[in-house]
C-alpha cells in the first residue's frame, strides 16, 4: 500500500498473554515493547494492537477458532497486510494463521531479525544477520528462498515472495549458507587480526551492555564526544563501535558500543553475532547501563544479565552498573535512585542527556581499571625502536638515559603493560 507515495505495509501487533506460562511478563508492557519493535521499521505502519488472553496454546492456529474469526474480521475491516505475533509462533501455526486471515505473518523472532537486517552495516553484522535469517527461515520454508538477492534493506520477510517446493528452497538456503561462511570466515579472521593490534595496545577496553534503547549510545556520544547513530528507538544501531578516551586523571581506555540485547532474544543471533559480542568477552570492565525510568527496568536487567551468563561472562566479572535516564524521573524517585547510587560503589545513576554523575561514573571506571603497578630499570638496545616507541606511548616511561649500547629506561607499569611489551618482536 502507498502513503505519500511510498510503499507502506500495515501491520497489527498481537501479543498472546498465556495464562499456564509462568515466565510470563507484563501483557501491556511486552505489546508495548512489542509496538516500538514494529515502529523500528521504516516501511511498517502499525495501525493498531491487542493482548489476546489465552488459557492455552493451541497447536495448530496458537488462538482458538473463534477469536481467530474475531481477529480475522478486524484485519479485514483495516486492511491490515502484515500480522506481528509477540512470541514463538511454529510453521505450522503460522501457515494455517495465514490461510485463514490471508495476511502475511510474522513471529518475535522473525521481526528482530528483519530489524537487525534492516540495520546492520558492516560487512560482518550484514553477513551475521543473513545468516540467522536463513537458519530461521529453513526450520519454516514458508516462502520461496529459490532467489536470495535483497531487494532492499531489511531481508524480505515482510514483502516476500510465494511458495515453492520445499526441497528446492531447503537446498537454496544451504548453498547461500554455505556461500555466507566462508564469507564471514574472511571478514572474522579480519576482525582478529585487528583484536591482535588492540592486544598490543597497553589500554583497558570497557564494554557498554545493557538492554535496547537503555541510552547505551547517547552515554558513548557524550563520553567520546562521537557521532554514533542514536534515537529513542529499539536496536538504533547494532554494530560495535571503538573509541580511545582520556580519563579524568589522564588515563586512557578503549571504550566499546555493543548492540542491545532483549528479551527472547533469537538464539540465531546470539550464534551468528558471537564473533561480534567477544568484545565484551575480551572486556576488562563491563558497564551495564540501564533505563531506570522504564516500567520493567528490572526485569530488563534480568535478561541482560542472563545473556551475559550465556556468552561466558563470569558472575564476579568486573562491572559496574549504570542507572542512566535519571532526568525523566519524577523527582522524588530521581532523588531515591540517587541516595541508592550514594550507598554502593559500583552503581551510578546518571543522565546521558545533561551528564549528571557521568564525573562520578568515568572516575570510577579509571579506578576499576587501574591495575596496581611497579617500578622497574632495564636497558634496550640501539635497534629496539619499536618497543622503545611502544613504551613511551604507553607513558610509563619515568626517565631514560643512553649507555654505550643503547638506553636505560626506568618505568612505572603494570604486570599486564610488561607482559604485552614483552610479547613485542
Amino acid at each position: 500500500m502507498l502513503e505519500h507515495g511510498k510503499p507502506v505495509t500495515r501491520a497489527w501487533v498481537l501479543h498472546p498473554d498465556i495464562r499456564n506460562d509462568q515466565n510470563r511478563r507484563d501483557a501491556d508492557a511486552r505489546l508495548k515493547e512489542a509496538v516500538s519493535l514494529a515502529g523500528a521499521l521504516p516501511d511498517l505502519k502499525v495501525v493498531g494492537s491487542d493482548v489476546v488472553r489465552l488459557a492455552k496454546v493451541s497447536p495448530g492456529h496458537l488462538f482458538g477458532s473463534g477469536k481467530i474469526e474475531e481477529l480475522g474480521q478486524q484485519l479485514k475491516s483495516d486492511e491490515i497486510e502484515l500480522v506481528l505475533v509477540d512470541g514463538p509462533v511454529t510453521p505450522v501455526q503460522q501457515r494455517n494463521l495465514e490461510k485463514a486471515w490471508k495476511v502475511k505473518l510474522l513471529d518475535r523472532t522473525g521481526l528482530i531479525l528483519e530489524i537487525f537486517g534492516d540495520r546492520a552495516r558492516t560487512a560482518e553484522g550484514v553477513l551475521q544477520v543473513e545468516m540467522a535469517a536463513l537458519s530461521y527461515q529453513r526450520t519454516r520454508l514458508v516462502r520461496a528462498w529459490t532467489h536470495l538477492e535483497r531487494q532492499r534493506g531489511g531481508l524480505g520477510f515482510v514483502g516476500g515472495p510465494g511458495e515453492t517446493q520445499i526441497e528446492a528452497d531447503r537446498r537454496a538456503i544451504d548453498e547461500q549458507l554455505g556461500r555466507l561462511r566462508k564469507q564471514l570466515q574472511k571478514v572474522v579472521k579480519t576482525r582478529s587480526l585487528h583484536r591482535a593490534s588492540r592486544a598490543k595496545v597497553p589500554f583497558p577496553i570497557v564494554a557498554l551492555v545493557g538492554y535496547t534503547n537503555a541510552g547505551k549510545s547517547t552515554l558513548f556520544n557524550r563520553v567520546t564526544g562521537s557521532d554514533v547513530f542514536a534515537k529513542d528507538m529499539l536496536f538504533a544501531t547494532l554494530d560495535p563501535t571503538m573509541r580511545r578516551i582520556e580519563l579524568p586523571v589522564g588515563d586512557e581506555v578503549i571504550l566499546s558500543d555493543t548492540v542491545g540485547f532483549i528479551s527472547d532474544l533469537p538464539t540465531e543471533l546470539v550464534a551468528a553475532f558471537s564473533a561480534t559480542l567477544e568484545e565484551v568477552l575480551d572486556a576488562d570492565l563491563i558497564v551495564h547501563v540501564r533505563d531506570i525510568s522504564h516500567e520493567n527496568t528490572q526485569a530488563q536487567a534480568d535478561d541482560v544479565e542472563s545473556i551475559l551468563l550465556n556468552l561466558g561472562i563470569e558472575e564476579d566479572a568486573p562491572r559496574l552498573e549504570v542507572w542512566n535516564k535519571i532526568d525523566l524521573l519524577p523527582e522524588e524517585a530521581r532523588a531515591s535512585a540517587l541516595a541508592r547510587a550514594d550507598q554502593r560503589d559500583d552503581l551510578f545513576a546518571v543522565s546521558a542527556i545533561d551528564g549528571t554523575g557521568l564525573t562520578d561514573l568515568l572516575q570510577a571506571i579509571a579506578e576499576t581499571v587501574k591495575a596496581p603497578q611497579m617500578d622497574e630499570v632495564f636497558e634496550i638496545g640501539f635497534a629496539d625502536g619499536k618497543r622503545r616507541a611502544w613504551l613511551f606511548e604507553a607513558g610509563v616511561v619515568q626517565s631514560e638515559a643512553q649507555t654505550e649500547t643503547g638506553f636505560e629506561l626506568s618505568v612505572h607499569w603494570t604486570a599486564k603493560q610488561k607482559a604485552q611489551f614483552q610479547k613485542l618482536v
